[in-house]
């Protein structure tokens, strides 16, 4: 399991997956139906990119987003 803590982290992550995957930025975007510039800024880290799209290029990828309240281990 990986913590996301940051815009940074969650890029680092879809960057490194989409890599091990042997995917190139330009067939992840086709594959989820987004910008190749979304996907770039994305994976960059870009702190304003829309949370939906996200979660699809996430989906794309056999990642899920769980989360864990306070004082949860």
């Amino acid at each position: 399991m990986t913590t996301i803590e940051d815009s940074a982290s969650i890029g680092r992550l879809i960057r490194e997956e989409r890599k091990r995957q042997n995917l190139t930025q330009q067939e992840l975007a086709g594959l989820a139906g987004v910008g190749i510039r979304f996907l770039r800024e994305l994976e960059s880290g870009k702190d304003s990119c829309r949370l939906g799209l996200t979660l699809l290029v996430l989906q794309t990828l056999g990642l899920r987003l769980i989360t864990v309240g306070r004082g949860v281990s």
